[in-house]
């Protein structure tokens, strides 16, 4: 099993006032999975999403990412898992913006020590499986939202991560290039990727083949589809 959470809660604490967004939630994910965590606003699906990324640790409860217990670790292992394991993609792209889309996708591989010569290699092919091969000089700004989109994903594939974690990736796209991103991860997941996408919107949660739903920090559907 390539993710493993067991009766993970997450309570945030502000002065006197605690706040539980996660309530003992349980789940697994195989590898090659397609998965959707959907819910309303404050449903703690952000939160999960976090935790998953490695970005906080559970108040309780296991995480364990390829047979790593990750709720125990400390900040240089989280930051490792965050850059080898898992590839993110962000609602908002987080790239750079005065570099060019290929040094925007050599980036994770220049903190995890890549030689130079590969780095270039691997960057021009996972902008070429995205189809922005011949927009590898192109700046964000003269990228379409959707192209841009797309870098991130090539970013987000550079490290060879065990899962691409999507938060809200066509939150800020038109409907024409929402659904190209979307044929890009069913092309991915075909592939092999393990792919979790987290949405609100219940049409982009179908895209995917398995469906978990958050309701005030519990999980109360998880449906195969």
């Amino acid at each position: 099993m390539l993710i493993k959470v067991k009766n993970v809660s997450k309570i945030y604490t502000t002065g006197d006032v605690k706040t539980k967004a996660l309530d003992n939630v349980s789940f697994s994910v195989k590898k090659g999975e397609f998965l959707a965590i959907v819910g309303p606003s404050g449903s703690g699906k952000s939160t999960l999403m976090h935790i998953l990324g490695a970005l906080d640790i559970p108040t309780s409860g296991e995480y364990v990412l390829n047979e790593k217990n990750v709720e125990n670790m400390k900040d240089d292992d989280l930051a490792e898992i965050r850059n080898k394991e898992i590839g993110f993609i962000f609602q908002s792209y987080n790239l750079l913006a005065r570099t060019s889309a290929l040094k925007n996708v050599i980036l994770p591989m220049s903190y995890a020590g890549v030689p130079k010569k590969e780095r270039v290699e691997r960057a021009k092919k996972v902008l070429g499986i995205v189809d922005l091969e011949d927009k590898l000089n192109n700046a964000p700004n003269q990228l379409s939202g959707g192209q841009k989109q797309r870098v991130a994903i090539a970013r987000a594939l550079v490290m060879k991560p065990s899962i691409l974690l999507a938060d809200e990736p066509t939150g800020n796209l038109p409907t024409s290039q929402s659904h190209e991103i979307l044929n890009i991860f069913k092309d991915l997941n075909k592939e092999g990727h393990t792919i979790i996408l987290i949405t609100h919107e219940e049409d982009i949660a179908k895209r995917a083949h398995r469906v978990i739903t958050l309701v005030d920090g519990k999980i109360v559907s998880d449906k195969k589809r």
